[in-house]
């Protein structure tokens, strides 16, 4: 046999829904908190990203042109 369920004093009741709810509402607030800061976060990355592609580009453009020179060399 199963006892009776134990009657929860509305104080507690109230206590366990008021954190609850908290807890809810600090969550929302921290994830649209951190969802700004990456949101910032993703923009400097994006402007950094086409500094660093144009600069890999000349990378592998240079690479090409010394590799072409060192076949033409050897060519000879």
């Amino acid at each position: 046999m199963s006892a009776a369920p134990v009657r929860v004093s509305p104080v507690i009741k109230f206590f366990r829904w008021s954190f609850l709810g908290v807890g809810v509402v600090y969550g929302a607030f921290h994830q649209n908190r951190l969802s700004n800061r990456e949101a910032k976060l993703r923009a400097v990355e994006e402007k950094q990203k086409a500094v660093r592609d144009a600069k890999l580009a000349a990378e592998k453009k240079a690479a090409a042109d010394k590799e072409i020179k060192e076949l033409e060399e050897m060519a000879k």
